[in-house]
């Protein structure tokens, strides 16, 4: 059975039971995505007297502790306290709505003069059109699929490799067309050592003239080749944490 969503006078239809992570899970271990010398995932066995929280061990129940940082460890998702001192500005009281109309789009980087991969705001420019001819309506959020699309994604260690990331204009350009959600397959948008300057996020953000204080970044997904470029309905699941960033589990559906 299909469902409707509408969307500036149009209704778009899709499967509810058709849904498309493009998460990454987090586990423990060394063979997990990482980034930005985040230590590894780490689920601890809770034990207090006789109590062992784990039935494997003879316990009753599985009672865990979880080590993450979701800025280093996984998909996760951000919001402008990043770069921002404002201690309300956390990500559970700017992300107030989870749907959002979507466009997934696949883009090669360029390599520069000085070695580094980037995402050119002239390569983004032509893929984000009007929904329809001559409406002016574009999709809430941008779903940014970098290629070669290797799977070594889901594990690849990051830290002091130097990473693809954006063109600081590109995060201007959708700040100023009102895309409200970036999600990407990369560990940031901006370069992995920029002496803190953080240009795309401060683009994005439009921080701190003008900030966009609903507006968001989820880096480290991985959209399967399979998935195709279009539209799609974007549930961004996020917890309820008083943080700047939480562990994310976006899901898309196909709209028609």
């Amino acid at each position: 059975m299909l469902a409707t969503y509408p969307y500036h006078g149009h209704t778009f239809s899709f499967d509810p039971a058709a849904p498309l992570d493009i998460s990454l899970p987090l586990g423990p271990g060394k063979n997990q995505v990482n980034c930005f010398w985040a230590e590894p995932v780490e689920f601890d066995v809770i034990r207090v007297g006789n109590f062992v929280g784990s039935v494997a061990e003879g316990g009753s129940t599985n009672y865990k502790r979880v080590h993450v940082t979701p800025h280093g460890n996984g998909t996760h998702t951000e919001c402008y306290g990043h770069i921002s001192p404002d201690p309300e500005a956390t990500l559970n009281r700017c992300l107030r709505r989870f749907l959002f109309v979507a466009k997934l789009i696949s883009v090669e980087p360029r390599q520069q003069t000085n070695g580094d991969q980037v995402v050119m705001l002239a390569d983004m420019e032509r893929e984000l059109r009007p929904l329809w001819p001559d409406s002016g309506v574009l999709p809430e959020a941008i779903v940014l699929r970098t290629l070669p699309n290797h799977k070594a994604k889901r594990t690849r260690q990051y830290s002091g490799t130097n990473p693809t990331y954006l063109e600081p204009e590109l995060a201007k350009y959708l700040a100023d067309n009102h895309i409200e959600h970036l999600l990407l397959d990369l560990p940031s948008v901006d370069r992995e050592e920029d002496a803190g300057a953080l240009l795309a996020h401060h683009a994005f953000w439009q921080y701190p003239e003008h900030i966009r204080q609903t507006a968001t970044i989820t880096e480290l997904i991985f959209v399967p080749d399979e998935i195709e470029d279009g539209i799609y309905l974007l549930n961004l699941q996020v917890t309820s944490l008083e943080l700047d960033a939480s562990p994310s589990k976006p899901v898309l559906y196909k709209l028609v």
